[in-house]
């Protein structure tokens, strides 16, 4: 069977967020990432995929194509069998208990998309993201979170009241804060990470309550700031083994 130009339309559609929000829709694609969706809770719309590509659910759910048609909608290298277009879940509501990330103002969609898969491999369920952080159903963000989007609720906010009204304390990673190697950390906390270029602004510095550093150990010296998903990693972890 062919892709209709109705169906290629929407599809193309998607790689803009305003077109994901009119039609509640997102897209996902290969093996691995579409089984994790297709097993979890999100609702599949429409699964585009070849004959090798083996799964459960309701045929009026598939449409069968060759690869060469998979490969014409798919922005991956390899096109990988499958390309699912999936719902939009309703927002979970907001947990407020144990370690939570927010980020400020993150751009890349790689970041957010492996800060998510950090998300999901420390235990921390709750991201909450400021609402000019890049959109969590961006297909890079989805293929970059391999699956993990399934277990880590996103949510996006205003930061400011929502930080102002938190009952955990708060820290952001901040060169010139303590030494995490020599911080005593809580079991419970939120942790603020900035953007790319510019780190957390100075409203939200201003409503932190510590200020955390990873501390550099090259001679040179040199080296300006980490990745936000290498710091995100590295502090997660500490926090982590305080528990």
């Amino acid at each position: 069977m062919s892709i209709s130009k109705n169906q290629l339309k929407i599809i193309t559609s998607l790689s803009q967020k305003k077109y994901r929000q009119k039609h509640h829709l997102f897209i996902a694609e290969g093996k691995k990432v579409v089984n994790e969706l297709l097993n979890s809770s999100f609702e599949i719309d429409t699964l585009f995929a070849t004959d090798e590509f083996k799964t459960d659910i309701s045929s009026d759910k598939i449409i069968r194509i060759l690869e060469k048609d998979l490969q014409k909608i798919s922005n991956l290298k390899s096109s990988n069998k499958a390309l699912g277009l999936f719902k939009i879940p309703d927002e979970k509501p907001l947990k407020k208990n144990g370690i939570i990330i927010v980020l400020d103002a993150i751009n890349d969609p790689g970041n957010l998309g492996t800060i998510i898969r950090l998300c999901d491999w420390f235990g921390v369920h709750q991201l909450v993201c400021s609402k000019d952080t890049v959109d969590c159903y961006n297909q890079k963000v989805v293929q970059a979170s391999m699956g993990s989007l399934t277990r880590v609720s996103v949510r996006y906010l205003d930061l400011e009241p929502y930080l102002q009204d938190a009952e955990l304390p708060t820290f952001i990673a901040d060169m010139n804060g303590a030494n995490v190697y020599q911080t005593t950390l809580p079991k419970e906390a939120i942790l603020v990470m900035g953007n790319e270029a510019n780190g957390v602004s100075d409203k939200i510095k201003s409503l932190i309550n510590h200020k955390i550093s990873i501390p550099r150990f090259g001679e040179i010296q040199e080296t300006e700031s980490l990745n936000v998903a290498t710091a995100t990693a590295i502090l997660l972890s500490e926090f982590k083994r305080s528990c």
